[in-house]
């Protein structure tokens, strides 16, 4: 298994994969959109991942990958599947009846800094000072792109806790998936996470949404459903568990970062929408973050300096 380098680098691949992720992770923002104009929000989670496991098991048939055996073998999947499906996607979803999705994803933006603190507390990844000092510039730089983070209305400070204990709960996540699954392809990973996180969330969503009682969608909420399923979620994480196995959970958390640059450009692009100078301050600022903690250009300007002779 490869894993991280000491001094916290971040190399070529690992830097093309998290590109990727924070494109088909910022596109979900998008596929929500549409799709819960018509489905309430935890049936449309439902619909997430058991769709996103129907995609990902012909491949692991394909690719003969052995499913778990008894309560042992589902336990760690299970695990990780509560922790980094089911309960952070119900928190931010009620988070955000109290705050609005841009608040909601600033605080998103947090998951690498609380990664960093489990990963440490756990002995699992070092706490460098320049990767906690690149986090917290990388969030700021968030903030900035989106404009700051103020609260308007009462109650809005339970929908920031709420969204706090999910991105929480996406570092304990990577904890356990860096601890358990370790040795498990990410295929594997993906998939048996998948199909976990849809048997509990079928009791979930029953329970609060009673989904069987809903109109049937349309065609544009099934296209949305789709795309989120197999694009944002079945390959996105397959990707997310390939960085996490092969660079560490801070690594791979720091998309998070990434998510509101890339949602940004996706709506110039795709959307014709304009991006202002604001934004544009808000991503180099956080693209500079993304050079502190990877360490190399510091390296370089140290190395540069002239050492005094002694």
């Amino acid at each position: 298994m490869a894993v991280a380098a000491k001094d916290g680098r971040i190399d070529a691949r690992d830097g093309s994969l998290l590109a990727v992720l924070s494109v088909l992770w910022g596109g979900s923002f998008f596929f929500n959109g549409l799709a819960l104009k018509e489905l309430p929000p935890l049936t449309l989670v439902l619909l997430r991942v058991a769709l996103g496991a129907l995609f990902l098991l012909p491949l692991a048939r394909a690719y003969r990958i052995e499913f778990p055996v008894g309560i042992a073998g589902w336990k760690p999947f299970f695990a990780v599947a509560f922790f980094n499906n089911v309960l952070p996607f119900s928190l931010i979803v009620m988070g955000q009846t109290f705050i609005a999705s841009g608040l909601a994803s600033v605080l998103n933006a947090t998951t690498p800094l609380f990664t960093v603190v489990v990963m440490a507390a756990a002995g699992e990844e070092r706490l460098f000072a320049r990767r906690v000092a690149g986090v917290i510039a990388g969030l700021i730089g968030v903030i900035i792109l989106r404009g700051g983070v103020g609260l308007d209305a009462a109650g809005q400070g339970v929908g920031v806790l709420l969204c706090l204990a999910a991105a929480a709960s996406y570092g304990v996540a990577a904890l356990l998936a860096r601890r358990q699954l370790a040795d498990s392809p990410p295929l594997a990973t993906a998939t048996f996470q998948l199909l976990s996180s849809s048997a509990m969330m079928i009791f979930v969503a029953g329970f609060f949404d009673r989904p069987w009682t809903l109109p049937m969608p349309g065609m544009t909420t099934w296209l949305a459903v789709l795309g989120l399923a197999a694009l944002s979620t079945a390959l996105a994480y397959i990707v997310f568990f390939q960085i996490l196995r092969r660079s560490g959970a801070t690594k791979v958390m720091l998309v998070t970062l990434l998510i509101p640059v890339t949602a940004i450009l996706l709506g110039y692009l795709v959307l014709g929408e304009r991006i202002s100078l604001r934004e544009i301050a808000g991503a180099l600022v956080i693209g500079s973050a993304l050079l502190v903690i990877d360490g190399r250009v510091l390296k370089l300007f140290h190395a540069g300096q002239p050492r005094e002779v002694v």
